[in-house]
């Protein structure tokens, strides 16, 4: 898989895919916003990772979106008809909160392993992730308000879910930079490592158990984790039953059984792969 903003390794079960512009602080340019949702998509479809960790080269995480992507006339026209350039401009916005949104709609967790800066557009992206870890040097910031714009992406949407509203709508509001320990006492970030190293093996390590599940029970997990998020408890168990009803098949249980009972690692078959209709 050839990209021009990510480079991607994938070993045993898991895909690393790497932000690759530190020059530019990993600014999220055009290429990135078409790449990303192509990049998770092609992932989930083979079937073979069953867990993403997405980081980047570098100082910084990131540093949020790339003025070109404002600057380019072909990509957000601000002139002409008022009312078309309107219709225009929130379909684009549209077409950038789903690149970030594909995170939550593959099948697989992503993990996200952040150094440095996570600003703006960046802050936006990892909250779309399945669980975030950072290095003791990072810091996060909804840099939008500070530049005289609301973030528009997903952070005002996800965040709220993730932070008690209160600290939300502060941080929103100011604009202030957030350290890797008060979003390690928020809850917001799962662990934070000393270093960037540190970082890439810790989270490379959580990686690795959890492909070592069985994928299907993770798959399910992810599914039935996103939904309660967004439904009620009543819908949510009644959807849990109907899931449970049409895929739970002992057969990966049996093989956990007898690998417990030999001491050794179950080895699971992965989830089939996305196929187009009628492809072979």
């Amino acid at each position: 898989m050839q990209f021009k903003s990510f480079s991607v390794e994938v070993s045993n079960h898991i895909a690393h895919v790497i932000m690759n512009r530190p020059e530019s602080l990993n600014a999220m340019n055009m290429d990135f916003w078409l790449e990303l949702p192509q990049c998770v998509k092609a992932l989930d479809a083979q079937g073979e990772a069953r867990v993403i960790v997405i980081s980047s080269k570098g100082k910084h995480f990131s540093a949020g979106m790339d003025l070109s992507v404002f600057s380019d006339p072909k990509s957000t026209p601000m002139t002409g008809d008022p009312g078309r350039m309107g219709e225009n401009l929130r379909r684009v916005v549209m077409q950038l909160q789903a690149s970030l949104s594909a995170l939550e709609e593959v099948r697989i967790p992503v993990l996200t392993a952040i150094q440095g800066g996570c600003i703006g557009g960046a802050l936006d992206m990892v909250c779309a992730s399945d669980s975030r870890y950072c290095s003791q040097d990072a810091y996060f910031t909804i840099k939008e308000t500070e530049l005289g714009m609301t973030a528009d992406v997903g952070t005002l949407q996800r965040l709220p879910k993730l932070l008690p509203q209160g600290v939300v709508r502060e941080l929103a509001y100011t604009g202030r930079n957030f350290s890797a320990q008060e979003a390690k006492e928020l809850g917001f970030v799962n662990q934070v490592f000393e270093s960037h190293e540190a970082l890439l093996e810790g989270v490379m390590a959580i990686a690795q158990s959890i492909a070592q599940n069985s994928p299907l029970a993770v798959v399910g997990c992810k599914e039935m984790l996103n939904y309660s998020r967004d439904h009620s408890v009543e819908d949510s168990l009644k959807y849990m039953a109907t899931w449970q009803a049409g895929m739970f098949r002992p057969n990966d249980m049996m093989k956990t059984f007898a690998a417990k009972a030999t001491k050794s690692q179950a080895e699971f078959e992965n989830i089939w792969p996305v196929k187009g209709l009628f492809e072979n």
